[in-house]
C-alpha cells in the first residue's frame, strides 16, 4: 500500500486556514511591538526638536504640543551666545581625525589576525579583547599626568590619542569577526590573478569588510562626539572645547531658557543622526549578509 507525503497543499482548507491566521497573528504582533518600540524610541528625539522651536512660557504651557508659531531665532542665539562655531570645529577636527586613526589601524589589524597565521595570534587576539573590559574613567587620572608630563594637554592630541587607543579594542573584534568569515578562495584567486598582498588589502578586503567598518564608523563617531570627560579633564582653554563642553557652558548660564537649551542641543544632535544615515545601509547588508545564500 503506498502512502504519500502530507503537504501543506494536501491537507483540508479547515486546517490550513487556522494556521495561516496564527501566522498573521504572530506577524501582526510582531510590527505592533516594533512601532511601539520606533515610537518610544524616537518620541524623545521628537520632542527635544519641536521644543527647540517654542518660547520659554510656551515651553511650560504647552510641553507636548506643536509650537504656535516656529520660533528659529533659538538657533541663531544659541549658536551665537555658546560660540558654538569654535566648538563645532574643535569636535568635528577630533572626532574626524580620531576615526580616521582608529579606521586605519583597525583594518590593518584585523586583516593581519583574520586572515594571517602566525605564532602568538590567539594572545594578541586575547589583549584587544581584554582592552574591552578596562573601564575608560578609571584611566583619567593616569592620563591627565601622561599628558601633563609629555606636554600634550590643551591640544586636539591629548582628546585624539585616547580617543583612538579606547576605540581601538571593540573596532578590531568587530572588524576581524566579519573578516574571518570571508572565504579563503576570494583570496587565493586574487593570488593566481598577480595581485599581491596590498592589492589584495586594498581592493578586495577593504570593500568587503564595508558593512563592519560602518558599524566601526557609527560606534566610534557616536563616542568621540558625545564625549565630555576626557575634554573637560584635558582641555581648558575656551578655543579648544568641544560641543559638549560648550553646551554645559551654555546650559549653566540659560538653564531657565529652555528653548535655547533644546536648540543647543538639537545642533549638537544632527551630526550624529547625519553619519548613522549615511551608514545604516551598510550596516543592514552587513547583518543580513549571512542570511542570503548566493
Amino acid at each position: 500500500m503506498n502512502s504519500t507525503p502530507t503537504t501543506a497543499a494536501s491537507l483540508p482548507a479547515s486546517a490550513n486556514g487556522p494556521r495561516r491566521s496564527l501566522r498573521h497573528g504572530r506577524q501582526a504582533a510582531l510590527w505592533t511591538f516594533l512601532t511601539l518600540y520606533a515610537i518610544l524610541t524616537l518620541y524623545p528625539l521628537y520632542w527635544l526638536i519641536i521644543s527647540s522651536f517654542k518660547t520659554n512660557a510656551e515651553f511650560f504651557n504647552k510641553p507636548f504640543s506643536l509650537p504656535e508659531s516656529w520660533q528659529f531665532a533659538n538657533f541663531i542665539t544659541a549658536w551665537q551666545s555658546s560660540k558654538m562655531g569654535i566648538a563645532f570645529v574643535n569636535s568635528v577636527i577630533v572626532s574626524v581625525v580620531s576615526l580616521a586613526l582608529t579606521l586605519f589601524v583597525t583594518s590593518l589589524a584585523a586583516y593581519v589576525l583574520a586572515r594571517i597565521k602566525f605564532r602568538f595570534k590567539g594572545v594578541i587576539l586575547t589583549f584587544f579583547v581584554i582592552g574591552m573590559l578596562i573601564p575608560i574613567h578609571s584611566t583619567l587620572v593616569p592620563l591627565f599626568i601622561l599628558m601633563k608630563q609629555i606636554g600634550l594637554l590643551n591640544t586636539y592630541w591629548a582628546l585624539i590619542l585616547p580617543y583612538t587607543a579606547f576605540a581601538l579594542p571593540t573596532a578590531i573584534f568587530v572588524l576581524t569577526a566579519y573578516l574571518a568569515s570571508v572565504p579563503k578562495e576570494i583570496e587565493e584567486a586574487a593570488y593566481i590573478d598577480g595581485t599581491r598582498l596590498w592589492g589584495v588589502f586594498w581592493r578586495i578586503m577593504l570593500p568587503i569588510s564595508m558593512p563592519a567598518l560602518s558599524t566601526v564608523v557609527i560606534l566610534s563617531f557616536l563616542h568621540f562626539w558625545n564625549d565630555f570627560s576626557f575634554a573637560l579633564i584635558f582641555i581648558s582653554k575656551s578655543a579648544l572645547k568641544t560641543l559638549p563642553l560648550a553646551i554645559a557652558g551654555f546650559a549653566d548660564g540659560y538653564q531657565t531658557d529652555y528653548g535655547l537649551t533644546l536648540a543647543a542641543m538639537t545642533i549638537a544632535v544632527i551630526p550624529t543622526i547625519a553619519v548613522y544615515l549615511a551608514f545604516q545601509e551598510q550596516v543592514m547588508k552587513g547583518m543580513t549578509a549571512g542570511a542570503v545564500k548566493g
